[in-house]
């Protein structure tokens, strides 16, 4: 690769500025008014007929301004599966539901008129398991289920909750149990977790008089919800405007639409005002995603050699109430379902369930944690069985150059072996270092989960100074990406860093994103900018042929002029070509530059409907994880000595940032690993704040070493992929195989309490 002067070096964050003295600005920092405050009755039953709802006295309330419900906007919405509403029409489905929705002049008085509404319901029996929820005679929770609008590459069960059936069949499962020496089977499960963002959940609403609807939301796509609105409400997207301020941290939760729909429509009825809703904390790990639990039973076989001959993989998620969004994570667990290992034969059944718990939704990692803890689980029983190393064992059968998926796709730069064997050395694999202490490693793979047709585009102005603008539509949650895009359009155009400005979406002015989700837009947008600047630099050079009257093959540009190659006294600065350029005689040559570029992969395929073959993956991207912890036989206390995570970037455009991804994939996978669980009692959420929903603190934890490799993604930008949620994924079983080193007991869910361990520990006594 050419030498780089902007890409692979550490420059500082182009936010760092603006967030660390508070001058960024969140929605709720921007003066939007006049302003009415919306607040929400949310529903007390998980799955009901509403037989009345009665709002009268709320509507007398002084200082209320309207009173919104399901009946008066039944508009449903969903990304994949159209199947939800944002207020409750005719029944609710899950506990804490918007049934109804006030605006009034003050939140306060909106929060007191929200109690004086009364709902009449008629209780219906609930579903909350989904491998109930599965069985033919299990109460239906969407009887209309046949008549959604779906994206015709999901496949729902009308007359059942099944919302989408994802099937793989990769060779001869039978075949490959019987060339085994041994079979294992197992059952595995994983719990809901909530995002818990520091910002949680806003969006306010305005139409103006000629009918122009402007969104402000804490959107991680902003296209998309252009797109879902404009569908959903019948509205020409050029009189849609949505803007994305910074967002404090989304990691899934605000992918799709979430709360636009309360407040659209009661901006409609006040024309001029601003109507804003913001989610409490209750209200936003009630009501806003929580990632799907998963129940799952693994079938592998295995030679003596440690080399698995079959997997068979049974999935059942709870998709929640709605699976607008879920559907897409059962359907990518199901085509990654061999996880960082080359199976040559996979039988894999996905299925998303609806039941009366809170709506499932993408969640860092989109279903990889989830579907890899079983995986690395088994890896750990087949090594134990086999009386082998869980390290050689993941050696011997991870993917390496021209392995193939699951779903049958070849991968290419692959160096997971060289992911696996650096944690292992930093933690001092294979040496014991006493009693109740142990060490544990895990694998990863994942590709982003995005159509095939998922699209990225990039404008790039030069100013009549030399500077430039970039213009993109992804957005910024606090993961570096501004820095990371500007550093990219800077290497492309060879100008400093320092001279790029680049902005948050606002759909009225920024190019199209598909979405800021998948570890998909260093690499998607990433390339965009790249061809963007690729455009610019080429008009560069042809204003620049014009001026000084030489072939452009004979130039050359240094970032700060262009310069003929055979005499160096002939040249023009940046600024005098930028600015609208003109001849010694006045005529004008050409101007402004204005660069565009754009992105669609053209390596991904739909899958067979029967097989899932094909090609679903835009690039695939490896690391591993490595933990140590030791265990107090006492109490339970799990306490994490060290951790050692890698990646393999392709090409780390910030190293710094890269580090700082992985350090925080890997404490939020702490987190799950050892605390976190939303706890429900027939769909009510029992832990509903940060007193009973705990989080790892900074006190939990540990020393973690992070290990970059490259091994060039050939499409990528300069070779870069995206990393952003991969460090989380092989925490949790990483940390488990740990505790099972120190304690020879096994784990099936986690996390792993005090609770749970201690009562393992007295289980095996």
């Amino acid at each position: 690769m050419a030498d780089l002067n902007y890409v692979g070096t550490s420059v500082q964050r182009k936010d760092a500025i603006e967030k660390v003295t508070g001058a960024a600005q969140f929605i709720e920092d921007r003066y939007l008014g006049p302003l009415l405050y919306a607040r929400i009755k949310k529903s007390t039953v998980a799955h009901g007929k509403i037989k009345k709802i009665d709002a009268s006295k709320a509507l007398e309330y002084p200082g209320v301004k309207a009173v919104l419900t399901g009946k008066e906007f039944p508009n449903r919405i969903g990304l994949y599966l159209v199947d939800r509403t944002f207020l409750a029409v005719d029944k609710v489905r899950y506990w804490g539901e918007p049934v109804a929705v006030v605006a009034a002049v003050t939140e306060k008085i909106a929060r007191e008129a929200v109690e004086l509404i009364e709902v009449e319901y008629e209780e219906l029996p609930g579903v909350f398991d989904p491998r109930e929820g599965i069985k033919p005679d299990a109460p239906i929770i969407h009887e209309d289920l046949g008549s959604y609008d779906i994206v015709p590459i999901f496949y729902p069960k009308p007359g059942t909750n099944i919302a989408n059936h994802f099937k793989l069949r990769k060779g001869d499962v039978d075949k490959g149990f019987a060339e085994a020496d041994l079979i294992i089977e197992r059952d595995y499960q994983v719990p809901q977790m909530q995002h818990v963002p520091i910002e949680t959940h806003k969006a306010a609403a305005h139409w103006s008089p000629d009918g122009k609807l402007t969104v402000w939301s804490t959107a991680q796509s902003p296209n998309v919800v252009r797109q879902l609105l404009s569908k959903s409400l019948d509205i020409p997207m050029h009189k849609i405007r949505i803007i994305s301020s910074f967002i404090g941290g989304g990691f899934g939760c605000k992918a799709g639409a979430s709360l636009e729909g309360l407040v659209i429509p009661l901006a409609q009825k006040f024309p001029g005002y601003v109507v804003r809703i913001v989610y409490n904390r209750e209200e936003d790990m009630q009501g806003t995603f929580t990632r799907q639990a998963l129940y799952s039973h693994l079938k592998t076989g295995v030679r003596k050699d440690g080399r698995i001959t079959a997997l068979e993989y049974k999935m059942i998620w709870d998709g929640g109430a709605y699976t607008e969004y879920g559907v897409n994570i059962v359907r990518a667990a199901g085509y990654s379902s061999s996880g960082a290992y080359d199976i040559p034969n996979v039988k894999t059944d996905s299925y998303c369930v609806y039941t009366n718990n809170s709506v499932g939704g993408p969640v860092r990692g989109f279903g990889m944690c989830e579907m890899q803890w079983g995986i690395e689980r088994q890896i750990e029983a087949i090594a134990k069985e086999l009386n082998m190393d869980p390290l050689e064992v993941r050696l011997i059968n991870g993917m390496k150059e021209g392995s193939t998926t699951a779903a049958g796709q070849v991968v290419n730069h692959v160096a997971y072996d060289k992911c696996l064997k650096v944690v292992a050395d930093q933690i001092g694999w294979g040496k014991k270092e006493g009693k109740f202490r142990g060490k544990g490693i895990a694998g990863l793979v994942k590709c982003p989960a995005q159509p095939s047709n998922a699209a990225s585009s990039a404008i790039i102005r030069i100013n009549e100074d030399g500077t430039a603008h970039v213009m993109i539509g992804a957005t910024e949650m606090g993961q570096g990406m501004l820095t990371v895009m500007s550093q990219i359009a800077a290497e492309g155009l060879n100008i400093p860093v320092e001279n790029i400005d680049i902005k948050v979406p606002d759909t009225d002015f920024t190019p199209y994103e598909w979405q800021s989700v998948g570890s998909r837009v260093t690499y998607t947008c990433g390339t965009a900018i790249k061809r963007a600047a690729e455009d610019a630099i080429g008009q560069i050079y042809t204003i620049a042929s014009d001026l000084l009257e030489v072939p452009k093959e004979e130039l050359t540009f240094d970032g700060k002029k262009v310069v003929s190659k055979k005499d160096p006294n002939i040249k023009a600065t940046i600024r005098e070509i930028a600015d609208s350029c003109k001849k010694c005689t006045g005529e004008g040559i050409a101007g402004p530059i204005i660069g565009r570029g754009s992105f669609v992969p053209t390596n991904m395929t739909n899958l067979d409907p029967e097989t899932g073959q094909g090609n679903p993956g835009l690039f695939y991207c490896f690391g591993a994880t490595a933990a140590e912890v030791e265990v107090d036989p006492e109490t339970g206390v799990v306490t994490v000595l060290q951790l050692a995570s890698s990646i393999d970037a392709g090409k780390a455009v910030n190293p710094q940032l890269c580090h700082v991804q992985l350090h925080g994939g890997t404490i939020m996978g702490l987190s799950t690993a050892l605390y976190e669980e939303v706890r429900f009692d027939k769909g009510v959420i029992l832990n509903r704040n940060f007193t009973d929903y705990k989080i790892a603190t900074i006190d939990n934890v540990p020393h973690i070493e992070s290990f970059v490799i490259e091994t060039p993604e050939e499409k990528g930008p300069y070779g870069a992929r995206g990393i952003g949620e991969q460090p989380m994924i092989g925490v949790a079983p990483a940390i488990a195989n740990a505790v099972c080193d120190a304690l020879g007991v096994d784990f099936n869910t986690f996390p792993l309490t005090p609770e749970r361990v201690w009562q393992a520990i007295k289980d095996k006594k």
